[in-house]
């Protein structure tokens, strides 16, 4: 199996830079312009995300930590994997700043060719969107 570990210090607090990765169905806005649409059916738990590249892809939330702050979701669709896992974690840094972390595991290890430079991409988007958004009320 392979994997990628990815990181970034985000300026600013780990409770607000929560507030947004918590919400599961608003990844598309949180990750543009690498992603440039998305949808989210509370059902299933199942989101869907359109990538500027064209690629639409079906995650399911497994699991969304308060405590922990971290969100869980494994790709069911659209990838041609045939298996992936991911989560991201928000950690505090101190005063208005915080560790964000992205683990992604995937089969077969070949699509890291192609997994790395999103995740990447992914990682530089959300920085760059929290470090300029308006901050979201806490919950």
């Amino acid at each position: 199996m392979a994997s990628i570990h990815h990181e970034a210090t985000i300026d600013l607090s780990a409770t607000a830079a929560w507030a947004r990765l918590r919400q599961v169905g608003e990844a598309h806005a949180l990750f543009a312009p690498v992603l440039v649409d998305g949808s989210f059916d509370r059902d299933t738990q199942t989101r869907t995300v359109r990538f500027a590249n064209g690629m639409v892809v079906q995650e399911r939330i497994l699991d969304v930590d308060d405590g922990r702050r971290r969100v869980a979701y494994a790709v069911v669709g659209g990838t041609g994997m045939s298996y992936h896992h991911a989560s991201m974690e928000i950690i505090d840094a101190g005063p208005e700043r915080c560790r964000f972390v992205w683990v992604s595991d995937f089969l077969p290890a070949a699509f890291g060719d192609q997994m790395g430079p999103l995740v990447e991409a992914g990682t530089r988007a959300l920085k760059a969107n929290l470090e300029t958004a308006t901050p979201l009320p806490v919950r």
